[in-house]
C-alpha cells in the first residue's frame, strides 16, 4: 500500500500538475461555452461524452510532458531535480511505460470518439513529439519552441475542443466570435507562458546549450515582455468585450479582467530575479492567471 501512494505521487509528479489543471480547466470551459452558445441542455450523455473528452485529453497531456522529461533528465537533474526521472524515483524504463500507454490509449479513445477530437489530439501529440525528440526537438530553438506552444495551447485545444462539443451538440462545424476572443486570448497568454518559463531554468539550459529567449534576451527583457504581453491579452479581451456585447457579458469581462490585470502588476512588483525561488512563485502566478481566464470567460458567455 505504501509502495502505491508512493508511485501515485510520482506519477502526479511526472505529470506536471499545473499542466494537468489547465487541460482539465480548458476541456470544461470549452463544453460550458458550448452549452452557452448553442442552449444544449446537460444530460447524462453530454456529460459522459465530456468525461471522454477529458480523458482523453489528460492522457495526451500526460504523453507530451513526459516525453519531454525523458529526453530532459540530465537538464532537470540541474533545472528540476524534484522531477520522478531526475530524482530516480521513477525509472527511465517506468516512463517509458507510462509515456508509450497514454499516447496510444489518448489516440485510441479520441479516434472513437470524433473526428475534431481526434484532430486535437493527435496534432497536439505530433507536436508534442516533435518539441522534445530527437533529431527534430523544437526545444533547442527558442523561437521555434514558443511557436509549438502557442500552436497547441493557443488554437489547437480552444479550437479543436470547441469544434468537437459544437458537433456533438448541433451536429454542425461553426466558430462563433466568443471562441476567437477566447482563442486570441490563450494565443497571446501562451506567448507569456513561453517567453518565460526558461527564466527558473537559466542554469541547466546554457549547460547543455538550449537556447532560449531567456539566455539571448537576458532575464529582466523577458521579464518586462511577459507582463507586457499579458497585458494585451487583458485589454484586448476588454475591448472584444465592449464589441461583441450582444454575445459576451461586457461589464464582467470588463471588472474581472481589469481586476486581473492589476493584480499582474501588483504581484510582479515583488519578484526578485537573482532568486529562482521568487522567480518559480511569478511563473506559478502566471499559470494561475491563465487557469483563472478558463474559469472566467465561460460564466462571461452566458448572457442574462
Amino acid at each position: 500500500m505504501l509502495y502505491s501512494d508512493m508511485y501515485l505521487s510520482q506519477l502526479w509528479k511526472f505529470s506536471r500538475p499545473h499542466t494537468i489543471i489547465g487541460t482539465t480547466l480548458s476541456v470544461f470551459a470549452l463544453a460550458t461555452i458550448a452549452i452557452a452558445t448553442t442552449h444544449h441542455p446537460i444530460t447524462w450523455l453530454s456529460v459522459g461524452q465530456l468525461l471522454i473528452t477529458w480523458i482523453a485529453c489528460l492522457l495526451g497531456n500526460v504523453y507530451i510532458v513526459g516525453l519531454n522529461q525523458l529526453y530532459d533528465v540530465e537538464i532537470d537533474r540541474v533545472n528540476k531535480p524534484d522531477l520522478p526521472l531526475a530524482s530516480g524515483k521513477l525509472s527511465i524504463a517506468q516512463g517509458q511505460w507510462i509515456v508509450g500507454v497514454s499516447g496510444v490509449l489518448a489516440i485510441a479513445i479520441a479516434s472513437l470518439a470524433g473526428k475534431w477530437l481526434f484532430a486535437t489530439v493527435a496534432l497536439s501529440l505530433a507536436i508534442g513529439t516533435a518539441y522534445s525528440l530527437p533529431p527534430i526537438r523544437f526545444k533547442q530553438y527558442s523561437l521555434l519552441a514558443a511557436i509549438c506552444i502557442l500552436t497547441v495551447r493557443g488554437c489547437i485545444v480552444n479550437i479543436g475542443l470547441y469544434l468537437h462539443f459544437n458537433r456533438l451538440f448541433t451536429g454542425m462545424d461553426s466558430l462563433p466570435p466568443s471562441i476567437w476572443v477566447l482563442t486570441l486570448f490563450i494565443l497571446v497568454f501562451t506567448i507569456a507562458i513561453a517567453l518565460f518559463k526558461d527564466v527558473p531554468d537559466l542554469e541547466g539550459d546554457r549547460q547543455y546549450q538550449i537556447e532560449t529567449f531567456t539566455i539571448v534576451l537576458g532575464k529582466l527583457t523577458v521579464f518586462n515582455l511577459t507582463r507586457w504581453a499579458i497585458t494585451i491579452a487583458y485589454l484586448g479581451t476588454i475591448g472584444a468585450g465592449i464589441l461583441l456585447s450582444s454575445t459576451i457579458n461586457t461589464w464582467f469581462v470588463a471588472i474581472s479582467h481589469t481586476g486581473l490585470l492589476a493584480l499582474l502588476w501588483w504581484r510582479s512588483r515583488d519578484i526578485d530575479l537573482d532568486q529562482k525561488g521568487s522567480i518559480a512563485d511569478f511563473y506559478q502566478f502566471i499559470w494561475k492567471l491563465f487557469f483563472w481566464e478558463y474559469l472566467i470567460f465561460p460564466i462571461a458567455c452566458f448572457r442574462l
